[in-house]
């Protein structure tokens, strides 16, 4: 992108401009829904119980309380939340120190922002240790700050996080541009009123005011990002 381009905080033409993008991390930036799912089927593996692959859209993109309540309850397991919260995410970091490999685009799309001046947060409803071990692989110098799940009292599909975020940078949440995978976080985002940009992993989003669906990051650029904003100003 060339220097031409308006500055953050300004108005172009068409609109208001982009004051910050907001990114998920689960499915959105890592591929990591698959590790998720496989660290669930094993807890519960070793405490009995065989989970049924329809209860997998319920729990993509949820946070871990509301997840692992679900498959409690769906199963009958004799283990309480928190202990069962500690194991699966054991599990899931066992897996990301295998190596996580980032979604098509992600690497291109984070490089940019930060090569442009944009300033970019991590919002995630992972908790703050797996966050942490993720950075390592997407490069912590990419984002102003990072927002874990187990920071905030209510987390996605509460609009709390993405309001958190907009107020840390200082920016009105509908001139931040947020990216999603997720039915849950894309309600968070659109409750927060920013912008949404729905790159659907393992369930169907479908389009709608204020949401555009794309098939991966490799369609999503800063002019990409800058346009979304100005049209819904």
């Amino acid at each position: 992108m060339t220097s031409s381009l308006p500055a953050v905080g300004t108005l172009t033409a068409e609109g208001p401009a982009l004051e910050g993008v907001l990114l998920d991390m689960d499915g959105t930036l890592v591929d990591t829904e698959d590790f998720w799912w496989d660290a669930e089927v094993e807890a519960f593996a070793e405490l009995g119980h065989e989970l049924r692959e329809e209860w997998r859209s319920v729990v993509v993109g949820g946070p871990m309380a509301r997840s692992a309540g679900f498959l409690i309850e769906a199963t009958r397991a004799e283990i309480g939340l928190e202990e069962l919260s500690v194991l699966l995410n054991r599990k899931f970091i066992q897996r990301v120190e295998r190596g996580v490999p980032l979604m098509p685009g992600a690497r291109r799309l984070l490089t940019e922002l930060t090569a442009q001046g944009i300033p970019a947060a991590l919002v995630s409803a992972s908790h703050r240790t797996v966050v942490d071990r993720m950075l390592v692989s997407l490069g912590r110098e990419h984002f102003r700050f990072t927002l874990a799940g187990d920071e905030l009292p209510r987390t996605k599909p509460h609009p709390d996080p993405y309001l958190a975020a907009s107020g840390r940078l200082g920016a009105d949440p509908a001139r931040c541009a947020v990216l999603e995978d997720t039915a849950t976080g894309v309600a968070s985002a659109e409750a927060a009123g920013c912008p949404v940009v729905a790159i659907p992993s393992l369930a169907p989003i479908e389009p709608a005011l204020g949401r555009t669906v794309v098939r991966s990051l490799e369609e999503v650029d800063l002019s990409f990002l800058r346009s979304l904003v100005a049209m819904s100003g």
